[in-house]
């Protein structure tokens, strides 16, 4: 099996299990207890923040663990907007993109729905892009939270966070960023970036599922969404996941350690084999950007198939992807980021995204790659009308 569905989840890495093994088993105390095992498991967990500080340049106090990209993103978006919003009732808007996480997006509508925001939506370009000079536009003196992804999970668009971040801090608004894709793959120096916060999940990297970090600025306030007994500064209260935080810093301590090499390297294999699909399989559209996109990602719609039926074929032919996000499977609707894009509902059903591990061969890409031509022709040869 090839597997090709890295953006959904990635295996897990040794050296991330056989750090995360004590605080499944011998040192399994609580960090918030007052004797020798929960000592010890306090400093595994200062350790774990330490690394993940290091990675992100930013203060050990900075940094939450949370159960993955999907709380973090919530924590971000309701827990900064909720709080400036108390400070100031003035503040009662959110700008986000159109082609955010559901994370992000169904955390802006909880705000419109249950606390009276409002939400301005940033639209793309057909690469996916957000303009810098439309985010300038959208932010106004109500506004209390920017949130813009830093790469799509399911195009891999990359946008220009640096610059986007300079606007939002131009205006004094906190500026939020979904790194989940990014991690691994991109810089996460927060200073560079200029964000106030930024999301990460563990198993996008290789940690277990379960597991994610939020970063936000010096004394940004945030509203917890789970209250307690105050762990994590306050920011999300619960006994900590001890042996996930280890695990993700030590998940993103090595990637982050291999970036540079491993991101030159895939990033060609990637153009490889995009040049190769776009030559043997007629009417195949790219989706995203053609170059400002994550190494891990290529993504295309093969008009006048059904995405779902060339996946099936994929499979029996030994490449596992997938037609979009995960967080989506199951849905019969086009993707609303392709939609964004401007691509028509009927393509966008017919999409299918590629996404690698660090460690994916050039023979592995070279077989997928012939796969889908087969797969493609195949289903096209099956919707063909038949002779009577």
């Amino acid at each position: 099996m090839i597997f090709l569905d890295a953006a959904a989840t990635t295996p897990v890495r040794r050296e991330a299990l056989e750090a995360m093994w004590p605080y499944l088993s011998g040192e399994f105390g609580n960090p918030s207890s007052h004797h020798s095992l929960g000592e010890a498991a306090a400093a595994a967990l200062a350790g774990a923040r330490s690394a993940v500080a290091k990675v992100l340049n930013c203060r050990a106090g900075e940094v939450t663990f949370t159960s993955g990209g999907t709380e973090a993103d919530n924590l971000a978006v309701k827990g900064i907007a909720l709080a400036r919003q108390a400070a100031d009732p003035s503040l009662n808007r959110v700008v986000i993109s159109a082609i955010e996480h559901p994370a992000v997006e169904e955390s802006a509508r909880y705000l419109e729905r249950v606390h009276g925001f409002a939400v301005d939506v940033l639209a793309v370009d057909g690469e996916g892009l957000v303009s810098i000079d439309d985010l300038r536009a959208a932010i106004r003196p109500e506004t209390a939270l920017v949130s813009i992804m830093y790469a799509n999970n399911e195009i891999g668009t990359i946008q220009p966070i640096a610059a986007l971040a300079t606007v939002s801090r131009e205006h004094g608004v906190p500026f939020h960023t979904d790194a989940v894709q990014a991690a691994g793959w991109l810089p996460l120096d927060v200073k560079a970036l200029g964000v106030d916060a930024l999301s990460i999940s563990g198993h996008k990297l290789g940690a277990p599922k379960g597991s994610g970090v939020l970063f936000t600025r010096g004394r940004l306030r945030v509203e917890p969404l789970i209250h307690g007994g105050g762990q994590e500064r306050a920011r999300r209260s619960g006994t900590e996941n001890v042996a996930g935080a280890v695990a993700l810093s030590t998940a993103l301590r090595l990637s982050h350690a291999e970036q540079p090499e491993q991101a030159a390297r895939v990033s060609a294999l990637r153009n490889q084999f995009i040049d190769q699909v776009l030559a043997t399989v007629p009417d195949a559209l790219l989706t995203g950007h053609r170059s400002h996109r994550l190494p891990s990602v290529a993504s295309f719609c093969f008009p006048g198939t059904s995405g779902e039926s060339v996946l099936l074929e994929l499979e029996r032919l030994g490449v596992v992807c997938s037609s979009g996000s995960a967080c989506a499977a199951g849905s019969d609707a086009p993707s609303p980021v392709l939609v964004s894009l401007g691509i028509t509902p009927e393509t966008a059903q017919t999409a299918v995204r590629f996404s690698f591990t660090s460690t994916v061969t050039d023979a592995e890409l070279e077989q997928a790659a012939v796969a889908v031509e087969t797969a493609v022709g195949r289903v096209r040869n099956l919707a063909a009308p038949q002779p009577g």
